[in-house]
């Protein structure tokens, strides 16, 4: 890492340590990148076999990671207590270590962020945080500028990985205002006993209105109302319907127009538990109110609904504000990405985001990423060893092992 004028020179940065971001770094690891001690010395890297304890020489190929939040965990370590493993969707392990033997009772915000933490020290990958990335610039000789809270980095490609859970999305509906019980998204929802007694509306047609659906009617009473009926998918989720309905989220980005979650294509799938709350009438939706009023919500028909509680389960939306100085937004209102690549601008990748918004997505897409921009910076991917653990520079003719 060359630090000119304090601007600290590198060849990628990962923006986010969350599934997507250490993904990334796990690859880059593989190919041979370093990622320098917090204090700028070089931690080597040519060959690694994990362990934390960055062997070998360096070879001059430095990446920094950088993330947010005060410790590894990524968005998982806010997520609810009692939204535990065994609740939580499939988390897919990272590349080159299983999460194995987890708890099901246990927080998934615990479960996965002690994994991360392992994860990290197993791949020496020294994430810097918390670092707030304020803005990406164009720099000099053909570098952008990464500007934090923590100083200015010039890398020659950027990763982002930044996902959405900064970016909780709150609908406006007129006396929204007035309203004068409480309101939260999902972002602070924190467990159903603090509203043990209370009427809450629930709003959102996502997993999570389910899932706190499910908690909050064990305590207090519900009403769940939605923009569009839910579809319910009984059905098992093959791998066919899956990369269908990854397909048209990712036909979506190709064309610049904001992302669609997955679940939106897919429906909600059919649980033991979930048939026995459509039997007992807590998943009855209502349609979407049309104002909130001062003790409530009501409808343009006349109906209204007294409430002391509106949870918004209304879902995120990616956090790129950093990213506005690049101008990378098309008229549609999203960025166009190829793959992973920004159209606009090649040096550029967006992981977690659009099709790969998911633990399994995210894997790939790290995966993706690290191809493109070792081919953007004349590197080649690594060839497999017989050591599993190891990670080694590959010679050109292995670049399709990657």
């Amino acid at each position: 890492m060359n630090d000119t004028g304090g601007v600290r020179e590198v060849e990628v940065a990962v923006v986010g340590a969350g599934q997507a971001g250490l993904s990334a770094g796990y690859f880059l690891r593989r190919a041979g990148y370093n990622t320098p001690g917090i204090d700028g010395m070089d931690r080597g890297a040519d060959s690694y076999s994990g362990s934390g304890s960055g062997a070998g020489k360096g070879s001059g190929h430095d990446f920094v990671l950088l993330d947010h939040s005060p410790a590894p965990g990524g968005a998982w370590q806010y997520r609810w207590p009692s939204l535990t493993y065994g609740k939580a969707h499939r988390v897919h392990d990272l590349p080159g270590m299983p999460l194995a033997d987890a708890d099901p009772g246990r927080p998934s915000s615990e479960v996965v962020s002690d994994y991360f933490a392992r994860y990290e020290d197993a791949f020496d990958l020294r994430v810097r945080r918390p670092v707030d990335v304020t803005a990406v610039r164009e720099g000099a000789r053909g570098r952008l500028l990464v500007e934090t809270d923590a100083g200015v980095w010039a890398p020659r490609a950027l990763i982002n990985a930044t996902g959405t859970w900064d970016r909780p999305f709150l609908p406006y509906y007129p006396g929204q205002e007035t309203f004068l019980g409480r309101q939260l998204h999902t972002a602070g929802y924190r467990g159903a006993a603090e509203f043990a007694g209370r009427r809450v509306v629930v709003v959102g047609g996502g997993t999570s209105a389910v899932q706190l659906l499910l908690e909050l009617a064990e305590v207090a009473g519900t009403t769940w109302v939605t923009r569009r009926p839910p579809v319910f998918r009984s059905a098992p989720f093959t791998e066919d319907w899956g990369r269908s309905a990854v397909a048209m989220v990712e036909e979506r980005v190709r064309r610049g127009l904001p992302p669609q979650s997955v679940v939106s294509v897919t429906g909600l799938a059919v649980t033991e538990e979930i048939r026995a709350a459509r039997a007992r009438g807590i998943l009855r939706p209502e349609p979407m109110f049309d104002r909130v009023t001062p003790h409530g919500v009501a409808w343009a028909d006349g109906r209204a609904l007294d409430a002391d509680v509106i949870l918004w389960a209304t879902g995120f939306r990616a956090a790129l504000d950093h990213l506005a100085p690049l101008r990378l937004r098309e008229p549609g209102g999203g960025i166009r990405v190829e793959g992973t690549r920004v159209a606009r601008d090649p040096r550029i990748h967006l992981i977690g985001y659009g099709p790969s918004a998911s633990t399994i997505g995210a894997n790939r897409a790290g995966r993706a990423a690290v191809r493109e921009v070792l081919a953007l910076l004349g590197r080649v991917p690594p060839a497999q060893t017989s050591d599993p653990g190891a990670i080694r520079v590959a010679p050109a003719q292995e670049a399709a092992t990657l």
